[in-house]
């Protein structure tokens, strides 16, 4: 953070022994590993610096409607391994409602609240800058598996769906060997391919395809087919699920056109019609793997955890100090603070050094 450790100490301690004032909490956007870890974190801090904790249900939607509880010890006792969130969570967007701000005032007002911390993406992190703007006290925490966010190395959850891609591409290494197949897995990236980068390097894959590098299915199959002339009669390929093709072949691959509140359409399908692509033009028996869903559930990693729980503290301490409008995240080892404005402004894309190396591996 800005201050050094005496400031810090300081003003943490100020808060003690004042009238106890209220933080809400909320977690919105799609669901990760660690959620409930930020949660806990977040109230066991907030009642050892005096204040109650109230919990908003379903996202901004919670927020809106002033559906609020009280959040103590025994709310958050044994959830740290839990996956999902206690909370419930939404897609919900309040700006995009005539009057979603002013909802959001009452519910201050409701609650006597004196700060919100908003654990969330960048779109509930992007309405979390609006309410700043707006003069609201708010303090994000950056959550996204995607790990897409500006202004912070790591985003908690990012590492269990890695795991779990990983552990996926292990085991259909073996059957496709088996079976001299070619395996299409499916990961989650909507803007930003660093599970698939991070997964494929890990898991050994023999071709990776990103939303940031646009590609090609004939030099995909060309690739396939060198491997296979070296006497490999089976490839591993991990594409993300907002891969693009280059511009003559179609773009980017939607199970529809419906949109969110935020206005992202439904990915899906690029593994399906890579994998037809893949046989229809090599002759290799292809599979394919979606594993959708499955990266964001079950119990976070250790990584994931400790990260999250940091996190919470953090958000905490920044509320304590004062230091609204902006966002606690990793940069190295240290557990620092950025502005909202910082945090949304584009999405993180793969670092083209990292994607290199992968290359490397490609064939």
């Amino acid at each position: 953070m800005a201050s050094g450790p005496d400031n810090i100490h300081q003003s943490l301690s100020q808060g003690k022994g004042q009238i106890m004032q209220k933080i809400g909490i909320l977690t919105g956007g799609g669901d990760c590993p660690g959620l409930n870890a930020v949660i806990r974190a977040v109230v066991r801090k907030a009642i050892n610096e005096n204040f109650s904790v109230v919990g908003f249900k379903n996202g901004w939607m919670g927020v809106t409607e002033g559906t609020g509880a009280a959040l103590d010890m025994n709310s958050v006792s044994g959830i740290l391994p839990k996956g999902g969130t206690i909370l419930g969570t939404s897609r919900t967007n309040p700006v995009k409602a005539p009057d979603g701000l002013e909802k959001i005032k009452r519910t201050f007002d409701k609650f006597e609240l004196h700060a919100l911390i908003a654990i969330g993406g960048e779109d509930t992190l992007g309405v979390a800058r609006k309410l700043h703007d707006a003069g609201l006290n708010v303090v994000g925490v950056p959550k996204t598996i995607d790990n897409d966010l500006q202004g912070t190395d790591f985003t908690f959850g990012f590492d269990t769906a890695v795991n779990i891609a990983t552990m996926a591409i292990d085991r259909l290494h073996t059957t496709a060997e088996a079976h001299n197949r070619v395996m299409v897995v499916e990961v989650m990236g909507r803007h930003a391919g660093w599970i698939a980068v991070y997964a494929g390097l890990a898991g050994g894959a023999d071709c990776i395809l990103i939303p940031e590098e646009p590609f090609d299915i004939d030099q995909v199959c060309e690739l396939l087919k060198k491997r296979h002339s070296r006497g490999k009669n089976f490839s591993i390929v991990v594409v993300a699920e907002g891969a693009k093709l280059a511009e003559q072949e179609g773009g980017l691959v939607v199970q529809n056109l419906k949109k969110d509140a935020f206005g992202h359409a439904r990915l899906g399908g690029i593994g399906n019609m890579l994998g037809e692509e893949i046989e229809r033009r090599t002759g290799f028996e292809t599979r394919v793997t979606v594993l959708g869903h499955v990266q964001r559930g079950g119990t976070p990693t250790a990584f994931d955890r400790v990260l999250a729980s940091r996190f919470g503290v953090a958000a905490v301490e920044l509320v304590v100090r004062g230091e609204f409008g902006k966002m606690v995240s990793l940069q190295g080892n240290k557990i620092l603070a950025v502005s909202l404005d910082e945090a949304v402004k584009e999405i993180k894309t793969v670092d083209k050094e990292l994607f290199s190396i992968a290359q490397v591996f490609f064939g």
